[in-house]
């Protein structure tokens, strides 16, 4: 057999992964498709009335009510501040929430009270209607800043809890008995091995809270008063500005986007040996 005859039966018998088309096309390539899609039917929707236009915007109408938005938070206007105003809530809200519960997790995956004991409560606590809660962080802490950060914190804080828990539980078994064995301490052995090893479960919760942190702050506008986006999305739907509340909404996520990235740049930084991508790097590009 001939090199050349070598190389092609090793060719043949390689084992290649087979990547489906679609895991192939670009990501801003599948965004765009994506948004196109969705603009699509929506104007469907509104061209057949299928929802009455009195509610229903039109792409174009929320399109020109964003450019207005943009324009007014871009010069300084009355906009601007409220947005500041909900950033304070949810970025204090989040800072709150990380803190509380990276501690919280730390007990109850780190002690066996914790799991025992506490973790019951936090579950049972997580089941609750959290936007009941509302009106008591109102009563309690008053119409200002402090009651919407203390239920954006409150409504973003299980989801930190159970990633630290979690991830203190994922360190290898015989890195553990490795520490043992070299007669490590118990904070040695957390410092570490357990919150190294934790990080991407920790980094995991921290992303769903910074999603969950601006639906709080929202939600305390909406029931408690305020001077924020979340306020200004009540008083435009009373009035029936569709096209306003659309446009509001989508800053708003756009704000929630703007945390959880910053969650992943700063994951990218930390812990840079953990890949979440479902697909490989160059294929994503």
């Amino acid at each position: 057999m001939t090199p050349t005859d070598t190389s092609a039966a090793a060719e043949h018998t390689v084992w290649r992964e087979h990547v489906p088309w679609i895991d192939r096309v670009p990501r801003s390539v599948a965004m765009l498709a994506l948004l196109a899609g969705f603009i699509v039917i929506w104007q469907l929707v509104y061209e057949f009335e299928l929802i009455s236009q009195i509610i229903m915007p039109s792409p174009l109408e929320t399109f020109l009510d964003l450019i207005f938005v943009g324009q007014n938070l871009l010069t300084g206007g009355y906009m601007l501040k409220a947005l500041w105003i909900t950033t304070q809530e949810v970025l204090w809200g989040f800072a709150l929430a990380v803190v509380l519960g990276f501690l919280l997790g730390l007990i109850v995956g780190e002690t066996a009270f914790g799991e025992k004991a506490v973790m019951p409560y936090l579950v049972a606590i997580n089941a609750m209607p959290k936007v009941a809660f509302a009106p008591l962080f109102v009563s309690w802490l008053g119409f200002g800043i402090a009651s919407k950060l203390t239920l954006a914190a409150f409504i973003a804080i299980f989801p930190v809890i159970v990633g630290t828990a979690t991830g203190l539980h994922a360190a290898d078994q015989n890195a553990k008995m490795l520490f043992r064995t070299m007669g490590a301490s118990r904070w040695q052995t957390l410092i570490q091995l357990k919150l190294p090893a934790g990080m991407p479960h920790f980094f995991a919760g921290l992303k769903n809270a910074a999603v969950l942190v601006v639906v709080g702050a929202v939600v305390g506008e909406f029931l408690g008063g305020g001077k924020g986006f979340g306020e200004m999305v009540r008083i435009a739907a009373a009035q029936l500005q569709t096209p306003r509340v659309f446009s509001l909404i989508i800053y708003l996520s756009l704000l929630g986007l703007a945390v959880f990235w910053l969650v992943v740049e700063i994951q990218r930084r930390f812990v840079f040996w953990h890949k979440e991508s479902v697909t490989d790097d160059n294929l994503t590009q």
